[in-house]
């Protein structure tokens, strides 16, 4: 299957909106991006220090993240049904088994089983990288370091509140070996930026079930050594490392790409 590249008029950026507040943060995006706005879903880390919110990734959002599938089912038509995954053929069943020490730290269900320092300082997965920032500078700085670059912009999923059914209208490729940065679902605001080798990342133009359109971060693995067999064999009947496996990315969080073209409006 062929993937057409983003060209400049279809280029977008998912989720941006501008935050009012002024924070040494938000100064510190602008002085290195002037005039572009912040991403929503970044929006967690201008929250005051020492101050605590509830846990970011709600119950209905977690199926955003937990549906797992082949590379090959991207094409417009497919039908989704988040928290669900194509097991072999036409088949359809949820995950019973824990979604921990999937290669992907979003999957970080349950505060109570893991703290933020048994996270975050961690043994890496296979071919990961992965730092745990807890402040928008550091962020910024962790990527831009990464790159080598500002030349680079945040991609996002706006996922409809409360749908789980969707039909592939689109797909777009917008980079390969992405670094990802996901909020952890603790209460304490730290997002873990990690980037896995060889990957993809698509954007998904999805249609639900009452109409609603909206787009989907997806990124596939093509090194899948990394990831929870239990969890690859109960989803897709596949073992680590033999195929490409691909999943959505939620709300919180986003992806970070070179930014190749001249539209001011993504150039971050």
């Amino acid at each position: 299957m062929e993937f057409a590249h983003l060209t400049v008029l279809s280029l977008f950026c998912l989720a941006f909106v501008g935050i009012t507040a002024t924070s040494s943060g938000e100064d510190y995006w602008q002085s290195i991006w002037p005039n572009t706005p912040l991403p929503k879903t970044f929006s967690d880390l201008l929250i005051p220090s020492g101050k605590t919110n509830s846990l970011p990734i709600k119950s209905e959002e977690l199926k955003q993240y937990s549906t797992l599938f082949f590379e090959h089912d991207l094409h417009p038509g497919k039908n989704f049904i988040l928290g669900n995954t194509n097991s072999v053929g036409s088949i359809i069943r949820p995950f019973t088994k824990s979604r921990q020490g999937v290669t992907d730290s979003i999957w970080l269900a349950n505060k109570e089983k893991q703290s933020f320092e048994d996270f975050c300082y961690s043994p890496t997965a296979i071919a990961e990288h992965k730092h745990c920032v807890s402040s928008l500078k550091s962020m910024i700085d962790q990527v831009i370091s990464h790159f080598g670059s500002t030349k680079i912009k945040a991609i996002s999923s706006n996922f409809a509140p409360y749908q789980d059914q969707y039909v592939v209208e689109d797909v777009k490729k917008v980079g390969d070996n992405a670094v990802m940065c996901h909020r952890l679902n603790f209460e304490k605001v730290v997002f873990n930026c990690h980037q896995v080798r060889e990957t993809t990342a698509y954007v998904v133009s999805l249609v639900a079930s009452d109409g609603t359109k909206t787009k989907a971060l997806t990124v596939c693995h093509h090194d899948t050594r990394g990831m929870n067999p239990e969890l690859l064999y109960e989803a897709l009947e596949v073992t680590p490392g033999t195929v490409p496996v691909c999943h959505f990315i939620g709300n919180k969080a986003a992806a970070w790409v070179p930014n190749h073209t001249a539209d001011n409006l993504c150039v971050m």
